[in-house]
């Protein structure tokens, strides 16, 4: 799950940044209002914390623009402000929540799930593929009975395999919306985490279910399954 931090400050993105991907989120900066514009409208994100005193656009301004693109993007607004025509400002220019500095990480963890289980948009709180089991709201990932624990870039590589499940994605792909870069020398890496998730998921288990597709890259998902459905 991915999620972009619009903050100027820092030593507070870093802090969010930190704390964010100790929770297995997959985190993005933005350090101005323009760039938080343009990340939020070009890439695909779960959930937008936004601080409103950002510079070259204020937060504001970004929450306007990104809700006519993005209806149903989840946006929290951080503000330093407690007067109440700000956060009024906030929430009618289509802001979901709002939090007030200084905040506690613990309700700002609670705040972001319970956004995300609320939003009405297109959005899988649980994945499955096979006997395989991601729950992408309390970070947990089980094949079978067994629990696997998992890093945060590895979480993010195998939310991403298995929301394209049966399909076949290239290191490219991987590596644009993984790791949020638009170019492939950083291909090798992919291979690298691949191995790490087939360790941890295919390793002791009679079906594997992270397939090589040679010459394309990878897919997810019982070879048998795919060739059953194209039968049907």
């Amino acid at each position: 799950m991915r999620i972009l931090v619009a903050e100027d400050d820092e030593p507070v993105a870093s802090f969010l940044s930190k704390s964010l991907e100790a929770e297995q989120y997959a985190v993005d900066v933005a350090a101005d209002g323009e760039e938080a514009n343009y990340m939020a409208e070009t890439y695909d994100y779960d959930l937008v914390i936004l601080d409103i005193n950002l510079p070259k656009k204020t937060g504001f301004e970004v929450l306007e623009d990104v809700r006519q693109k993005k209806p149903d993007l989840a946006i929290l607004v951080l503000t330093g402000n407690t007067e109440v025509p700000d956060r009024v400002k906030g929430l009618d220019l289509g802001a979901d929540d709002y939090l007030t500095k200084p905040f506690s990480l613990a309700e700002l963890s609670a705040r972001i799930r319970a956004l995300l289980r609320r939003r009405g948009r297109p959005f899988e709180a649980v994945l499955k593929v096979d006997d395989l089991v991601l729950d992408r709201v309390q970070r947990v990932a089980r094949r079978g009975e067994q629990l696997i624990e998992l890093t945060p870039k590895e979480f993010g590589l195998l939310e991403y395999l298995m929301r394209n499940a049966g399909r076949r994605v290239t290191r490219g792909m991987i590596v644009e919306n993984v790791w949020n870069l638009g170019f492939d020398t950083m291909t090798n890496v992919v291979d690298v985490y691949i191995n790490y998730l087939r360790k941890k998921i295919d390793a002791g288990n009679e079906y594997k279910l992270i397939r090589t597709i040679r010459g394309v890259g990878y897919q997810i998902g019982r070879a048998e399954q795919k060739a059953a459905a194209h039968a049907q």
